[in-house]
């Protein structure tokens, strides 16, 4: 069944934007393979917007841009399944994309058919140029039946950024994964507003549909089709964090032919992405909310995470009393957490936890109750 934990990849969008191409996309297929990414767990490859001509074909289907794939999709596919990942596609649930290239309004079953016969594995499914009295849960239902009218297994990545409290139907739709958010930049507001915007929603997120909070940034360094002034490296490790507590999909953004080996170790960390991919799939509870959060997390085979995150401009001792997610020391019981970066054992405790955390920074901790 897909989607079982939040999917992982890369998509083409936050670099390359128009300026997409063939030996780009093999590129990062590539790259996926021979820099660990592939056995970390990243396996879809998606081309996004700007992949078509202007116009449909003759017989009412989609031409991929002859200039840009000159092998074409299928060749393509092949190319990506030769290496062990899955292929994936773009498209839109309006008359236009947002680039205004053709979207799948009225032509839902024709698209999926000629994906299915290019041998995609995976839809993002935008909502630009949506005709304003058309319904929106109703055009993601059409799509969500033509593909799988297919025979074909393509997991369905809903875009619809939030739209229509969207949260509360694209599982009943059949999405496996659904945009709720607004685009995201190269910048440490976008990120952060972002994450923080997506807290009350993430209840409506678990296995087989997930939140989907945009494709990451780490590693952009200001460069690329999202660029907004970068970010530092601690903002970076704290965006990744960030998406990996709160269980979304990590779909990498960055140039993969030119990620620096920082960038490749936080995309590779072992121990966040267990978090992002623990099967329980369950929401973090927010203890302490504003610029400086707490969360706490459940995680399968009875274990918790904690995490503090510093979104203010100047280091801080934050604290999680152990009452406020129900503990107490006449319990008998105490958190045995480990530091998830270092290793570092917090020892076992019952009252509380303190972490000093950096400006822009994060700590995550993990482990499980233990008796005093």
């Amino acid at each position: 069944m897909l989607s079982q934990r939040p999917p992982m990849g890369w998509n083409s969008w936050n670099t390359f934007g128009e300026d997409i191409n063939e030996q780009t996309v093999r590129a990062a297929a590539d790259a996926i393979v021979e820099k660990g990414l592939k056995d970390a767990g990243y396996e879809y490859v998606v081309i996004d917007d700007c992949w078509s001509l202007p116009e449909r074909g003759k017989d009412g289907r989609i031409v991929p841009n002859p200039e840009k794939f000159p092998s074409g999709m299928k060749a393509l596919a092949d190319y990506i399944h030769s290496k062990g990942l899955k292929f994936g596609m773009y498209s839109d649930v309006g008359t236009r994309t947002c680039a205004r290239f053709p979207g799948s309004f009225d032509h839902e079953f024709i698209d999926a058919e000629t994906f299915a016969e290019w041998g995609v594995d995976f839809l993002k499914y935008d909502y630009g140029y949506k005709p304003k009295l058309a319904n929106g849960k109703s055009l993601y239902n059409r799509m969500s039946m033509a593909l799988k009218a297919t025979g074909r297994e393509i997991l369905f990545s809903a875009c619809n950024w939030g739209c229509d409290e969207s949260e509360k139907w694209m599982r009943s739709v059949g999405a496996h994964m659904y945009r709720s958010t607004g685009d995201i930049y190269d910048c440490f507001t976008s990120f952060k507003d972002i994450a923080m915007s997506q807290v009350e929603k993430l209840a409506y997120s678990g296995p087989g549909c997930f939140n989907d909070m945009d494709m990451l940034i780490c590693g952009m360094r200001d460069k690329g089709n999202v660029a907004r002034g970068g970010c530092t490296d601690t903002e970076y490790r704290t965006h990744f964090a960030l998406w990996c507590f709160f269980q979304v999909p990590l779909m990498i953004g960055c140039d993969l032919t030119a990620v620096d080996e920082g960038t490749l170790a936080l995309l590779k960390n072992k121990e966040l992405i267990a978090i992002d991919q623990d099967p329980e799939g369950r929401p973090p509870i927010m203890v302490t909310d504003g610029e400086k959060p707490v969360f706490f997390k459940h995680l399968a085979n009875g274990e918790y995470a904690v995490a503090f995150f510093n979104f203010t401009d100047e280091q801080s001792f934050q604290e999680l009393e152990c009452f406020d997610v129900g503990l107490t020391e006449a319990s008998g019981y105490g958190f045995e957490f480990y530091d998830v970066f270092t290793g570092e054992s917090k020892g076992v405790r019952a009252d509380y936890f303190t972490a000093l955390v950096p400006a822009h920074d994060c700590r995550i901790y993990r482990g499980k109750l233990v008796k005093r």
